[in-house]
């Protein structure tokens, strides 16, 4: 059974990370990254750590996610979006799994990489994440609209869902 004590602990290291990511763009003494950091002063560190500022900082997050959350729900629907709008579909599935197979025109940006290559994310057009199931692309989007995209949706069948439904797979 998991103990409470590693359930808080799990919980404060998602803050914390949720809290990082919020301030980018807005606090440089949030957003630092390691490389480039000025020391966090000890008081401002425990105001990040307490309880009740953790707690508040994820509830807005969370009960600021739409009820779609972000997602093209069939592959009819992005099938549709694709046509109308021209979105650029980025695959977030390693490049193995990409080079095997990935839907038609679709950029590859692993997931793990993401945050390395926000340069090749427009801000100006749609952008639908997939990978191979849903989890990892849910991931992303919710990364991507932390730091501020709001162009960003997911498309939950993934790959899985395009390949059942027999729509044209591209390989490299």
């Amino acid at each position: 059974m998991i103990s409470k004590k590693l359930i808080q602990t799990i919980l404060l290291g998602f803050a914390m990370c949720f809290c990082l990511l919020l301030g980018v763009g807005q606090d440089p003494t949030i957003a630092a990254t390691l490389t480039e950091a000025e020391s966090i002063s000890q008081e401002r560190m425990q105001t990040l750590l307490e309880p009740h500022n953790l707690e508040s900082g994820v509830d807005r997050f969370l009960t600021s996610i739409p009820a779609g959350y972000y997602t093209i729900a069939s592959v009819e629907e992005l099938k549709s979006l694709l046509k109308k709008s021209q979105p650029m579909l980025v695959d977030v599935r390693e490049v193995s799994e990409y080079r095997s197979g990935h839907i038609p025109n679709a950029i590859n940006i692993p997931l793990r990489t993401l945050s390395h290559n926000l340069n090749q994310i427009p801000r100006t057009r749609p952008v639908v994440l997939y990978c191979s199931s849903g989890y990892r692309s849910a991931m992303g989007v919710m990364t991507l609209h932390l730091l501020g995209y709001e162009n960003v949706q997911g498309f939950p069948p993934s790959f899985a869902g395009w390949k059942n439904a027999k729509e044209a797979i591209a390989s490299r």
